[in-house]
């Protein structure tokens, strides 16, 4: 071992600590059953400086009619795909994705960081109709992010200002019932670290409209923030003071009139059908963050001193330039500073001899770490700038494919038939059927144009020569 190699980690203990640095960009945004505008880039920050680690995306009021539905079942919904087009160019993979009716919850993550991403499970909570109706509630994910315990939680809670108490219980009801199938943190507060978000619905309450207007125009929030029902009820429920938020310093993100800037300027006439009020401008959107309590030891006790992690908020607003719902997407920008549990992958890959669609390929692997192997373990051929886990062009069951094993190496063989002819950049990604996620990808490798293809070209081009000729 050498002198500077971490005998618990095996990393060098001499690195840069900004290699444990990771950003997050957060969204939460109630898009009132709309159809996604054309550009993203700036929910996304796609054109700012630097890049997010992860992106993690709420939605809440995804249209959800029985007939998009059920084709939403089959293939992505609008946003998901419009969300993972805009991303897969920047080479992030979408990691999971979970929806509940209208609740649309959806991680990606660049690639570098797919192979450190582990035990991936998702739930879900319903809160609507006494607990029967997924119009509110809860979707969950939760990861291993380097050995790391995240959680997301993505909400959409009991509407209108009278109910602040039911929507404590509510969140409540979700936390404590909520349950995966992992042994280290089988609920949500047993996670290193718990991002808690969504449409909360909770009101400014006290004030009359024209004060909270007033301080909306004078860009006084401070005034406002004694009345907001989330900080009122803090003081009273134990588990909400345990998790942090930043500063409200942005305006109130609800409830503005479609396609506008303006907050709810509804007609007399319509009052009158809503019991004759306007809705006042709220903090509906939020984002909050929860780390182990210190009175609350982790699961792992070695694991604040040996392996640290701290939050940190970079950024915490609404985006007034989206104006398709009644409500603003609210973004927020965190740090993560972390030291990995571990520094390489279960295993490594990579091609042997050529790769084209005339021959079947061969391709090596290695476990690197000890890991339990199943029969349902697969190895995907992705093209290079590939959306999601199950975007392979083809794959091959790791155990039917082997044809050749050591100590060390094992090598396997993927059938020719489902490598592409015209070729292109691509990787290789091992899927463990025990993690349930990729635990090992390829450095990026030239697969070649078959004969086949090589040779319908040249005819093509004869042919087209032939033709200029002729005319």
């Amino acid at each position: 071992m050498e002198d500077n190699e971490d005998p618990a980690t095996g990393g060098d203990k001499t690195r840069d600590p900004q290699e444990d640095r990771f950003r997050l960009h957060m969204v939460t945004w109630n898009v009132a059953t709309a159809d996604p505008p054309a550009d993203l880039s700036s929910l996304l920050h796609l054109n700012s400086p630097g890049s997010p680690d992860l992106y993690i995306i709420g939605l809440q009021e995804v249209y959800s009619g029985p007939v998009r539905f059920v084709t939403d079942t089959l293939f992505d919904d609008p946003w998901s795909h419009l969300l993972t087009s805009a991303l897969a160019p920047k080479n992030y993979v979408k990691v999971s994705s979970i929806r509940m009716q209208g609740l649309l919850l959806l991680i990606f993550s660049k690639l570098e960081h797919l192979s450190f991403i582990r035990d991936i499970k998702e739930t879900y909570t319903r809160t609507g109709v006494f607990g029967y109706w997924g119009n509110k509630g809860g979707v969950s994910i939760r990861l291993s992010f380097y050995g790391h315990l995240l959680c997301f939680l993505n909400c959409h809670l009991a509407a209108h200002m009278q109910f602040a108490s039911e929507r404590v219980d509510e969140f409540e009801h979700i936390v404590e019932t909520q349950s995966f199938e992992c042994e280290k943190a089988p609920r949500i507060l047993d996670h290193r670290l718990v991002f808690w978000f969504g449409d909360l619905n909770f009101r400014i309450q006290d004030h009359e409209m024209h004060f909270v207007r007033s301080c909306i125009h004078n860009q006084t929030y401070d005034l406002l923030w004694s009345k907001d029902q989330l900080n009122l009820m803090k003081s009273e429920v134990r588990v909400l003071q345990e998790f942090e938020e930043g500063a409200l310093n942005f305006q109130p993100t609800y409830k503005f009139d479609v396609n506008s800037n303006d907050y709810d300027s509804r007609t007399l006439k319509t009052w009158f059908a809503l019991n004759g009020k306007k809705r006042k401008p709220a903090w509906t959107d939020r984002i909050l963050w929860r780390l182990t309590p210190h009175n609350r030891p982790p699961l792992e006790p070695e694991e604040d001193e040996d392996f640290p992690l701290k939050v940190r908020q970079d950024l915490y607003t609404s985006l007034m330039e989206y104006s398709i719902s009644d409500h603003k997407p609210v973004v927020g920008l965190f740090t993560l500073e972390l030291r990995k549990m571990f520094h390489t992958p279960l295993v490594s890959l990579q091609p042997e001899g050529e790769w084209t669609a005339d021959i079947d390929a061969l391709l090596l692997y290695k476990p690197l770490q000890s890991f339990q192997s199943s029969p349902w373990d697969w190895i995907g051929l992705y093209q290079v700038g590939f959306s999601s886990i199950r975007d392979y062009i083809t794959y091959t069951w790791v155990k039917d494919g082997e044809v050749a094993l050591n100590d060390q190496e094992i090598q396997v063989y993927m059938g020719k038939d489902g490598i592409p002819v015209r070729g292109g950049e691509c990787v290789l990604g091992y899927f463990s059927g025990v993690h349930q996620c990729i635990v090992g990808v390829s450095e990026p490798f030239k697969v070649q144009e078959s004969k086949a293809a090589v040779e319908a070209a040249l005819a093509d081009d004869f042919i087209n020569g032939w033709d200029q000729r002729w005319k």
